[in-house]
């Protein structure tokens, strides 16, 4: 793989080389490779095509969630979090042990895995938020919890410069990786000044399907702005927004 550089950029193949736009700027490789229909039909490449259809399981499921998800994900997202996602999918569905390889599910793996996972690399909710929470989930009755205890923001939280004032919000999102649906339902706080007071404690809910039988994915996510002349202006245009899976409830 090379980089293009100079003032021209080429999109295309030219003489056996591909030229193409990425992220990371313009790029160029050789083009090559084995035929499609070779791969989809040749014994030899038989755990080819099953890493290819894992690959692609992997990569419907983190749609499946994103879209869950959206009214969150807009304001707290990195350029590679579908990449990320998948990736972390894929480990996901590799440890599904009912299915035969190929054939492997998302649902059926270990969904505890994607505990963690933070949708924004630039504002990570584990390198922002520093004061304990508790989040629930009753299956019976479809309602998901957080519970945050009272502390003073400009100790708690790790916020950008340039912030004066923020917002918690979380979701609770139910999952059918496989019919490709889902519910989702979220909560935020007011809008609340970014100081050393001692605030109020937080408790945000969220009510699902009661007595579903799919996964139940929470978020818990933080928002920062800036007051500029009495309005409310989202702090670099939500570029430091944190939002991480902080549950997975399974039956």
């Amino acid at each position: 793989m090379a980089k293009q550089t100079g003032i021209i950029k080429l999109k295309g193949t030219i003489g056996g080389i591909s030229f193409y736009k990425t992220s990371d700027g313009h790029l160029a490789r050789e083009k090559g490779g084995v035929e499609a229909s070779r791969i989809a039909n040749d014994p030899a490449f038989q755990r080819t095509r099953e890493n290819g259809a894992e690959f692609g399981t992997a990569g419907k499921g983190g749609k499946v969630l994103r879209n869950a998800i959206r009214v969150l994900l807009q304001n707290a997202k990195d350029k590679r979090v579908v990449s990320r996602l998948t990736t972390d999918l894929l480990k996901i569905v590799k440890t599904d042990s009912t299915n035969a390889r190929g054939l492997r599910t998302v649902a059926d793996g270990n969904l505890d895995l994607l505990v963690g996972f933070e949708f924004n690399t630039n504002g990570k909710l584990g390198a922002t938020l520093f004061t304990p929470f508790v989040n629930a989930f009753d299956r019976v009755s479809g309602e998901a919890t957080v519970s945050i205890a009272a502390f003073a923001p400009s100790v708690r939280i790790a916020a950008p410069t340039g912030t004066t004032h923020f917002k918690m919000v979380m979701g609770a999102a139910e999952v059918d990786f496989s019919a490709e649906v889902s519910t989702f339902e979220s909560d935020e706080t007011a809008v609340l000044p970014y100081d050393s007071a001692l605030g109020a404690a937080i408790d945000l809910s969220a009510t699902i399907t009661a007595n579903s039988t799919l996964p139940v994915i929470q978020v818990l996510g933080i928002e920062f702005y800036q007051e500029v002349n009495g309005e409310m202006y989202p702090l670099k245009n939500g570029s430091y927004n944190a939002l991480s899976v902080t549950d997975v409830d399974t039956v």
